[in-house]
């Protein structure tokens, strides 16, 4: 990949005059109202966008209510929905409620400054409004739209990037999100503000690689999968928005990883649901930005698990946990492609079934791509200090017949006293006893801990995870190994602790399912099928059973038990090997 393109000198020179110009042209407007006639899946998600904007019709218009961030969201939805629908199908009550909401937010007092991510959002959503409905609009309403948008949103940008805000300087989700949603704003009142758009564009494109190059060398994200779509959606959105209104987006998309990001999405996916380590949630989601991808780099297996969720949604089938995004039929509609309904999906494909993503350290297991029933795992190394992390290195979660039976627990609630701050890892969620690794003398690991991942040497179906950092000062050594035999469906988890003097070891694993312990034999119980667990090494350990019970505030855990590995004694050598079958 080769590096980001110098941002030239005169970043507007080449700036598409008319409107509309951002995401989309009057031409690709017209080519959407014939595809929607004409190809099967195209009619289905019009129907289905249609349907969504009918229910918006008689919906009150956005309050100004702190945090703004819910609202600002909320009018993204709306305005993407109302008036592509209104550019498609010309019907003016979809133009009048898209208006509605638009006049609406440029007369709040202001878009929250002082939380970034809320001002970004909303002059996202203002910006395709007033570009999308431009020439549908009076001189008064453009106006006072334009006028809103540098107002509330690139003025407060100014004077962010001038200050150095830490959001410009962060390698994290907050960075593509912030520099993105005003980087919009801008290219839509460049032909109203050129000398304030000009200076924020260049600025945006200066800042947002700190945070790109995050996707290197080969696309995963620390943050877990669901910062994953929120990061990348917004990337995407900017990029797409760059090429239409400049003809060029400075090289950015040429990053290193970037290109191979849609792959993350498609290996994070088990039959059981999404790898939710950090702070995110087990709900399979759908990310109109795949398709995006899919188009820019020629990997048209990215649209076709897109399209497959959306078949499992609309017919009811498939995950029992879905997020569809607000944002699927609109924004997938204008990018799909009819090519796509041929789209190999990754078991015709050059996709293996193991894969670790080495940037973030993470990496998925599977015996099979088409097998619902078959086995999955998800497996974490990393850094305990990236944006959103748990304390939870070696980490893993595990699908079978349908069933997730090792569980991540994922995010707790945000409104928790210093969730962000100095109480976070006292908190059970993202603490080290709530997760599937080995606790050491009943403590945290480290909060400076780095976990490399690697292919097991001489093993095509194994993974090694190094967690000698996790407990500086206690262990010498600590290396799990997690892999899968493809013929009997088992998987293994080995760990090899070394420490200076013994220390309390306790192997843990989460699960929804009923647990019957027998000494060194489980059985998980859920959904009428089972799973046997068996402790291989050390001879005298035994299965037993703990409370995952956090304290109020935090959000319970309602049906998780804790299947632990005790252990005959404390020792500074151990090795614990544990089999599911």
């Amino acid at each position: 990949m080769q590096p980001y393109a110098r941002i030239p000198d005169y970043s507007l020179a080449h700036l598409r005059e008319a409107h509309p110009r951002l995401l989309a042209s009057v031409a690709d407007f017209l080519r959407l109202r014939n595809l929607v006639r004409s190809d099967p899946t195209a009619s289905t998600m019009f129907a289905a966008l249609k349907a969504q904007a009918d229910a918006m019709l008689g919906d009150p218009p956005p309050a100004h209510a702190l945090p703004l961030l819910d609202t600002s969201r909320l009018c993204l939805r709306r305005i993407y929905t109302l008036a592509l629908l209104y550019k498609i199908t010309e019907e003016k009550a979809y133009r009048e409620r898209a208006l509605q909401e638009l006049l609406t937010a440029a007369a709040f007092p202001d878009w929250q400054p002082d939380a970034f991510l809320a001002l970004a959002e909303m002059t996202h959503a203002v910006a395709i409004g007033y570009d999308w409905l431009y020439d549908d609009l009076s001189d008064a309403d453009r106006v006072t739209l334009a006028h809103a948008l540098v107002k509330k949103g690139l003025n407060e940008a100014v004077v962010a990037y001038q200050s150095n805000a830490w959001w410009t300087r962060a390698n994290n989700n907050w960075n593509l999100v912030c520099n993105a949603g005003v980087g919009l704003g801008a290219l839509a009142v460049a032909d109203y503000e050129r000398q304030t758009a000009d200076f924020i564009v260049k600025r945006s494109i200066a800042s947002l690689p700190v945070a790109m190059r995050s996707y290197a060398p080969d696309g995963g994200w620390a943050e877990g999968p669901g910062y994953w779509n929120y990061a990348t959606s917004y990337v995407v959105y900017y990029l797409a928005g760059l090429q239409s209104a400049l003809g060029t987006d400075f090289g950015l998309a040429r990053m290193a990883g970037f290109a191979h990001t849609g792959d993350f999405k498609v290996y994070l996916l088990g039959p059981g649901g999404a790898f939710d380590f950090a702070d995110s949630h087990p709900d399979v989601f759908t990310s109109p930005a795949m398709y995006w991808l899919a188009a820019h780099f020629d990997q048209p297996t990215y649209a076709w698990l897109e399209l497959a969720l959306l078949r499992e949604h609309a017919n009811g089938a498939g995950y029992p946990k879905f997020t569809l995004d607000p944002l699927q039929y609109s924004l997938g509609l204008l990018w799909y492609d009819p090519a796509w309904s041929s789209a190999p999906a990754p078991d015709t494909g050059s996709w293996p079934l193991s894969r670790v993503f080495t940037g973030v350290h993470v990496a998925f297991l599977r015996t099979s791509w088409t097998d619902p029933r078959a086995l999955w795992i998800g497996l974490k190394g990393g850094d305990n200090q990236a944006n959103h992390s748990h304390l939870d290195a070696g980490s893993f979660v595990l699908d079978k017949r349908g069933v997730r039976w090792a569980l991540d627990l994922g995010a707790d609630n945000y409104s928790l006293p210093g969730y962000f701050r100095a109480n976070r890892y006292t908190y059970y969620r993202t603490g080290s006893a709530s997760h599937n690794t080995v606790l050491i003398n009943g403590q945290n690991q480290s909060l400076t801990a780095k976990a490399p991942v690697y292919a097991t040497p001489g093993a095509a179906t194994s993974f090694t995870i190094d967690l000698a950092e996790t407990y500086p000062g206690i262990l010498r050594g600590w290396k799990r190994v997690i892999s899968v035999d493809p013929v009997d469906q088992s998987a293994r988890i080995q760990d090899a602790i070394t420490a200076d003097s013994p220390v309390s070891a306790v192997w843990q694993m989460l699960t929804d399912a009923h647990v019957s312990v027998t000494g060194s034999h489980a059985r998980l119980s859920r959904d009428g099928v089972s799973l046997d667990g068996e402790i291989v090494a050390p001879v005298g350990a035994v299965f037993d059973t703990a409370a995952t019970t956090p304290p109020a505030p935090e959000n319970p855990t309602t049906g998780t038990t804790k299947l632990i590995v005790r252990l005959p004694e404390n020792r500074s050598s151990t090795e614990i090997d544990v089999l599911f079958h």
